[in-house]
């Protein structure tokens, strides 16, 4: 089956078409990456979309960060329930149309409230968990265990970050993504989203014992230092509303 051609890649995010449907703040974020195969992962995108790949790999993400101020519309954060901890396991999309994306494996999260609600509303795989994150200097610790009966998965990462540098083929290739693929109400859904260009940091690993990816059917990653780390102080960003993703963007 041929496909149309691949957007390209781009940190400048399109326009959002039609009304805001959230606001968020991203912060303390830091990205790790392992490349994989696109066939080990394959099975794991929803209808319509397959594996994004540079120089014939893709990758899995594990990343840590802090959701500050999420709040609907272009309204301000929800008290409490805008701002928690989140870590999640991620893959690299794009679907028939030539749309690039993320779709996620898990989003885990220590708001029980926003796992109900994000799951209900768009089938996204939160699961609730307990977190914290701490920062001693310029060293950035974040720790997760998800709420389970009996063991309970665990991750521990231990970063240094860095200082500014420029992007590379591969930091915008993972950075600039501008939606999220979910299969959702019987059809896949494109959920868009726009931010500035991600400022990015050099990061280095410290320490590393993660449990999640492994949770999700990855369980060999975590062995082998990740392909691909950085850190960034975070962006503010906004989501459109959803649309069907065999429908290409309107621009």
């Amino acid at each position: 089956m041929s496909h149309p051609a691949i957007e390209p890649v781009s940190t400048i995010a399109p326009d959002l078409r039609g009304p805001v449907m959230m606001t968020q703040s991203w912060q303390d974020l830091t990205f790790l990456h392992w490349a994989v195969e696109p066939g080990a992962v394959a099975h794991r995108m929803p209808p319509g979309v397959r594996p994004d790949t540079l120089g014939g790999v893709t990758y899995v993400g594990l990343i840590p960060f802090r959701m500050v101020g999420a709040g609907i519309a272009r309204g301000p954060g929800v008290p409490w329930l805008g701002s928690f901890l989140e870590t999640n396991v991620r893959l690299y999309s794009v679907d028939d149309t030539g749309r690039r994306g993320i779709v996620f494996l898990s989003l885990d999260a220590d708001r029980a409230a926003v796992v109900v609600g994000a799951r209900a509303a768009f089938g996204l795989p939160y699961r609730w968990a307990r977190m914290s994150h701490g920062v001693s200097g310029d060293v950035h610790t974040y720790d997760v265990r998800l709420h389970r009966r009996g063991r309970s998965p665990e991750s521990q990462v231990v970063v240094r970050a860095g200082g500014r540098r420029e992007s590379t083929e591969l930091d915008d290739f993972l950075s600039a993504r501008w939606g999220l693929h979910v299969h959702a109400w019987g059809r896949t859904l494109y959920v868009p989203n726009r931010h500035q260009a991600w400022p990015l940091h050099d990061a280095e690993v410290l320490s590393l014992h993660d449990e999640l990816m492994a949770s999700v059917g990855l369980p060999d990653l975590a062995a082998r230092p990740p392909d691909h780390v950085a850190f960034s102080p975070g962006v503010r960003t906004q989501f459109g509303f959803p649309g069907d993703a065999s429908r290409p963007r309107r621009h």
